[in-house]
């Protein structure tokens, strides 16, 4: 499972000129789904996208989460994290789960957010989707749920 996290003043997902989900200060998780990947990974990323410190203190360092701040997520699932473009000038999606398993990650993954105490909207799974965003900061992360496997250095 691969997440880019972008810290946003809000954001919003609109579907066929229709806005289907929209949030204020928080997070807009932009979530792949690999083959292989388990419900125990979309879990874990979510306790880390929740206690991960992206928000200022009153000192203006990243100090709070999104579980501190009392912010919201927006997660949108896009298969295209898991391009791999290392070879020729189009990516190959081959690692990307089928969209009946992604689907069903990209769930659970919402899910815990929301068992975590996050507000959580999401996007419609397999539509052509705009998303609108104000990026704060910017602050923009990478997770990935094999990073969350490995032992911390130092």
């Amino acid at each position: 499972m691969r997440a880019v996290l972008q810290r946003v003043s809000q954001a919003a997902v609109e579907v066929e000129g229709e806005e289907i989900a929209h949030i204020g200060r928080g997070l807009l998780v932009l979530l792949g789904v690999a083959k292989g990947d388990t419900e125990a990974e979309a879990y874990r990323l979510a306790q880390k996208v929740a206690e991960m410190r992206l928000f200022p203190d009153e000192e203006g360092r990243l100090n709070r989460s999104l579980l501190e701040v009392r912010g919201e997520a927006l997660v949108v699932s896009q298969f295209t994290l898991l391009g791999d473009v290392r070879r020729g000038r189009r990516p190959s999606f081959h690692d990307a789960a089928p969209p009946e398993e992604a689907a069903s990650l990209v769930d659970t993954f919402a899910y815990a957010l929301r068992r975590l105490g996050v507000e959580t909207k999401t996007g419609r799974f397999g539509a052509y989707m705009k998303v609108h965003l104000i990026n704060d900061g910017p602050v923009t992360i990478l997770l990935d749920s094999e990073d969350l496997k490995r032992p911390r250095r130092g």
